[in-house]
């Protein structure tokens, strides 16, 4: 069993992004793993100042809720970004929360597998790939964990679009597997 953390950062109720989270969530629950899934919509995240107190003290000097977020970051195993693809880049949301989980950095951290689940009206191949560079890039900065996964369905735009899309079958099966 791995402890499983989902993260969702479209902001749009019943997102595409958001669809395909459940259906990771869905496989992992089946697999017998515990999953907690928290939304980004309604929580109240500011942006790092960059005084890097927080490489001290192993905590933000911001009390918002990326504090409790970023705490829950450490203790998973494995940890789900869910995000739209705007103008071929993560969410504004999601590159926010990675900067605010920079407490992370210098505490023994548990996540050793990282996911990215991506939509997009776009469906060229490449059309996530700055979002996993942007991911990636975070991930390095930490040597224990590595991008275990990338789930992309792209042609979706509007919500509900992806209903039937075969990406989310792949993140089932992702799910199920962890």
């Amino acid at each position: 069993m791995k402890n499983i953390l989902v993260i969702s950062t479209s902001l749009r109720a019943k997102s595409n992004s958001d669809a395909l989270a459940d259906e990771f969530v869905r496989g992992a629950v089946e697999a017998g793993n515990p999953v907690e899934k928290i939304e980004l919509r309604g929580k109240k995240i500011a942006f790092c100042t960059g005084c890097l107190s927080c490489q001290k003290t192993q905590n933000c000097v911001i009390n918002d809720d990326a504090r409790e977020i970023a705490e829950k970051m450490m203790n998973a195993d494995v940890i789900v970004f869910a995000t739209p693809v705007y103008y071929y880049g993560m969410r504004g949301q999601m590159k926010t929360l990675l900067d605010r989980a920079n407490p992370l950095y210098t505490t023994d951290y548990k996540f050793r597998e990282i996911y990215l689940i991506a939509t997009a009206a776009e469906d060229e191949e490449s059309t996530p790939s700055g979002t996993v560079t942007g991911l990636q890039g975070w991930i390095d900065c930490y040597e224990k964990a590595k991008l275990s996964g990338v789930i992309f369905a792209g042609g979706v735009n509007g919500a509900g679009e992806i209903n039937g899309h075969k990406a989310l079958e792949e993140a089932y099966k992702a799910g199920s597997n962890v």
